[in-house]
C-alpha cells in the first residue's frame, strides 16, 4: 500500500473548508452532525465510506471523491472493496457515474500503489 500519496488538492479544499467554518457556527453544527453520522454504530466507519465514495461517484462530486478515497483508505478499505463500491456506483448511476468511477479508481491506484 501506498501511504505516503498526498492529494495535494484534497489538501487546499480541507484549509478552505476549515476557513469557512470557523466564520460559521451553522456549519460547524453541520459538520459536528457529519462526524457523528459517520461515526461506527450499525455500520462500521468502513462500510459507510465506502458508501460515501459511491454516492460521490453516482452525484459527480469530484471533492467527495477525493475526501471519501482517503477516508476508505484510512478505514481499511482494500483496493478490492473500493472497487466493488466504484462497480455498485455504476449500476446504480449509468454512464455518467462511470465516467466519475474512472476518475475514482485512478485516485485509488495512487492510494493502493496500483
Amino acid at each position: 500500500m501506498l501511504s505516503t500519496y498526498q492529494n495535494s488538492e484534497l489538501e487546499k479544499l480541507k484549509e478552505k473548508l476549515n476557513e469557512m467554518l470557523a466564520l460559521s457556527e451553522e456549519l460547524q453544527l453541520f459538520m459536528k452532525f457529519v462526524e457523528t453520522a459517520e461515526s461506527s454504530r450499525a455500520l462500521d466507519k468502513k462500510t459507510k465510506e465506502l458508501i460515501s465514495l459511491a454516492i460521490g461517484v453516482v452525484i459527480r462530486c469530484e471533492p467527495c471523491i477525493m475526501w471519501h478515497m482517503e477516508e476508505c483508505y484510512k478505514a481499511g478499505a482494500s483496493f478490492e472493496e473500493v472497487l466493488d463500491a466504484l462497480k455498485t456506483a455504476v449500476v446504480m448511476g449509468g454512464g455518467p457515474a462511470l465516467a466519475y468511477g474512472v476518475k475514482a479508481y485512478e485516485l485509488a491506484k495512487k492510494y493502493y500503489g496500483k
